[in-house]
This record gives structure tokens, C-alpha cells and sequence, in this order.
């Protein structure tokens, strides 16, 4: 078998090729082969894998029918055994390399992280002893609260980068990434309630410690040798400084852009359609310039978000006080691809109970900090009752909650 598999990936000289092989080396780690073996049996092989490459080929295991949970733990085995033979993809232009770009910042807030875990988080994690003291482990929770910042940066990555790389066809990665991000989200939460248990043992620590640091530090490689060559391969630069702009809604983690990228040639931003013209939107009951509309929309004290019947993200108000982040990038994306992987089922579920006429609506409430969020879910449907889309209605109802009594006169400071 080694021998029929090394005498074609010798003769490798298509794309083609490349990809059985590529598809031969997971398969391999699937039936649960060792992955210091693979690496060693396939390093003379495979030579400067293509970033795109790697994406076509989860997506082909995908198509074949392993769930996305699989080719997400494969995923981590297989990174290790590319690791530094993915070639890096560049256009032209260096304006990556400049100041407030979005790769520029993505790096810079790796370079954070990593710093923090081997800087601070690890360092002090091998010398806990046999029971962490308080102050040990109060020391450690500082920078744990610091880590838990990389929330922001996974998710920019989720509702920014992801939405471009499905325009473009880049499907696969952006659902195995989502996925492990999840995981890393879960790990730190996990590591903060043993650092907070007076009964954690310093070896439960660093157990612990070295899981979420060493995916962690995985992910940063992902994203930087496969994720960032593929963006740079396909995006325009409007495309880029519409990532810049949206990324100020969701902010950063551990550090911010030293400064604000402007391209070097602008040509004004192409991405973003249009919606409105001239004149005025008539109703059945009145009419609105798209200002006064959109304004009016933006005033309402809760958050909106609509989907079309096709499933696609048509329309987000931007109310004062947001609940949960939205960029312009999600316009024109599917709402499945706009849930982690785990929860779309939920979604799924919800829109087929539309779709079919057996509900109309379904109600949400979780804790959120010191909110509590009630989010609604409406079909919306034309006189002759044929589902049109879905409006998601989002609010903090605490305030509420709180009224008691009556008020019938004006505040006094009014």
C-alpha cells in the first residue's frame, strides 16, 4: 500500500493528484493511524501544499459525507503534520503590512496571545505545586480574564472574515474553524471555574493549562498559514477596508490597530449595494424618505433582524444598545452560516416550523451578565399566507421586568 501510494505521489504532477493524496493522508488518520507515522511516511510528498489545496480538500470529505465534527478533530491532527509546508499565497500588494489593516491586526493580536500564554499563563502554570495557593491561582486569573478577550477576535472572524471566504466559494474551513473556536471558548470558561475551586490540584492545572494553550496556539497557525493566504488570494481592496470598517463593531482582543488603514489607492467601497435612491418609501399606511425610515428603525428600543425566504440576511437595525453583534458583511449571507455549527440544527428547526405553516413564532430568554434577553422569532407572511421570511426581534427586558405600580405625569426634569 505504501509503495502504490508513494509511487503515485511521486508522479503528482495536478492538482488533481495532489488531492487524492491529501484526501489519502486524512483518510489515514480517520482509520486512526498514527500521526507521527503519516507525517514521516507522506513528508517527501507533499511539497509547498497550497492553502486553497487543503481547503478543497475538507470540503470534499465534507461532500462525501463526514460530519463536520469529524473533519474538525482531523483537522488538528492534520495541522500538525502541514505545519510549515503550506506555501504562503500573497498578492501583489504589501498593504497587509500596513498599520490598521485587518491582517496586520490579526497578527498583532495573535502575537498578544501568544506572548500572554508563553509569556505569562504557561510560565507560571509549571510552577504551581502540589496545591496552588491562593494567590497562585488569583495570579493566574488575571490573565485568564485577559485570554477570554480572544472572544472578540473569534468573533470578527466568524461574522466578518468567514461571510467572504462562503462569497467565494471557501466554505469547509470557515465551518471546522467555528467549530474549534467553540471549543477554545469552552476550554478557557472551563479553566476559570478550576482556577476559582479550592479543590483543584496544581497537575489538574497544568493538565488543563496545556489542552487549551496547545489549541489555542493551533489555531493561531490555522488562521495565519491557511485562513489569511486564501483572503489574500481572492479579496479586492474595497473588500478589505469594508472588514476594517466593520470590525470596529465587534472590537479587539488585548491590543487595538495602532492606526486606521486607509488604502493606498481608494476606490470607494463596491461591496456594499446601495439600498436606497431617491424620492420616497410609500406603505399602505404613509410614507418615509429612507433617512426618516431608517432612523426611525434605529430608534426602536430592541434589535431586528431579518431573512428572506431563501434563508438570506436581508436587513439588521442599529439600534442605540446592541445585544449581540452585526456587521455589513452578514447582508446577502445565509443565516446557517451565520450560527456556530452546533446551533444550527435549532435554526433549522425553527424556519421548517415556519416554512410549513405549524408555527408562527417562538420565544427565546437567557441571562446575559446582568441583562435578561428575550428573543422572538416571527414568520412573516403575505395576505394569501405564504412565508415571505423571519423577523428576529432581540431585547434586554430587565427594565421592564422592574415596573411596578403606575406613572400618569411627566418626569419632573422634563
Amino acid at each position: 500500500m505504501s509503495e502504490h501510494i508513494d509511487n503515485r505521489g511521486k508522479q503528482a504532477s495536478n492538482r488533481q493528484e495532489r488531492q487524492k493524496i491529501l484526501k489519502e493522508i486524512i483518510l489515514q488518520l480517520h482509520d486512526g493511524k498514527d500521526p507521527g507515522e503519516v507525517q514521516q511516511q507522506f513528508a517527501s510528498l507533499i511539497d509547498g501544499v497550497a492553502a486553497s489545496e487543503i481547503s478543497e480538500m475538507e470540503a470534499g470529505l465534507i461532500a462525501d459525507g463526514m460530519p463536520i465534527e469529524e473533519v474538525q478533530r482531523l483537522c488538528d491532527l492534520h495541522a500538525d503534520i502541514f505545519k510549515g509546508s503550506v506555501e504562503e499565497v500573497h498578492t501583489a500588494s504589501r498593504e497587509e503590512e500596513r498599520p490598521g489593516h485587518p491582517v496586520r491586526v490579526l497578527k498583532e493580536e495573535n502575537f498578544a496571545v501568544t506572548n500572554l500564554i508563553k509569556g505569562s499563563i504557561l510560565p507560571m502554570i509549571h510552577k504551581l505545586g502540589t496545591q496552588p495557593t491562593v494567590k497562585e491561582r488569583y495570579g493566574l486569573l488575571e490573565h485568564i480574564n485577559l485570554l477570554m478577550d480572544l472572544d472578540k477576535h473569534y468573533s470578527r472572524k466568524e461574522n466578518i472574515f468567514f461571510p467572504y471566504m462562503e462569497k467565494y466559494g471557501i466554505t469547509a474551513p470557515p465551518k471546522v474553524m467555528w467549530g474549534v473556536d467553540d471549543e477554545i471558548r469552552a476550554m478557557i470558561k472551563a479553566f476559570k471555574v478550576l482556577l476559582q475551586s479550592d479543590e483543584t490540584t496544581g497537575e489538574s492545572l497544568k493538565k488543563a493549562a496545556e489542552e487549551m494553550t496547545t489549541k489555542i496556539l493551533d489555531m493561531i497557525v490555522k488562521e495565519e498559514s491557511i485562513m489569511v493566504p486564501m483572503l489574500l488570494d481572492v479579496l479586492t481592496e474595497d473588500e478589505w477596508l469594508a472588514i476594517a470598517e466593520d470590525s470596529e463593531e465587534i472590537g479587539y482582543c488585548i491590543v487595538s490597530p495602532e492606526d486606521r488603514w486607509m488604502p493606498a489607492r481608494q476606490t470607494g467601497n463596491e461591496t456594499l449595494t446601495e439600498a436606497a435612491h431617491d424620492g420616497m418609501i410609500r406603505l399602505e399606511t404613509g410614507f418615509f424618505s429612507v433617512d426618516e425610515l431608517t432612523r426611525m428603525l434605529n430608534t426602536l428600543p430592541f434589535d431586528m433582524t431579518f431573512i428572506d425566504q431563501d434563508d438570506v440576511v436581508k436587513y439588521f437595525s442599529q439600534s442605540a444598545e446592541r445585544i449581540f453583534p452585526r456587521t455589513k458583511s452578514v447582508i446577502g449571507r445565509t443565516v446557517q452560516n451565520c450560527h456556530p455549527p452546533a446551533s444550527v440544527h435549532v435554526v433549522e428547526a425553527i424556519l421548517d416550523a415556519f416554512k410549513s405553516g405549524r408555527k408562527d413564532h417562538e420565544d427565546f430568554w437567557i441571562t446575559m451578565g446582568d441583562a435578561f434577553i428575550y428573543i422572538r422569532y416571527f414568520a412573516v407572511r403575505n395576505d394569501a399566507g405564504e412565508y415571505l421570511g423571519t423577523l428576529e426581534v432581540t431585547q434586554n427586558i430587565k427594565p421592564i421586568q422592574a415596573i411596578t405600580g403606575e406613572k400618569r405625569l411627566l418626569s419632573e426634569e422634563f
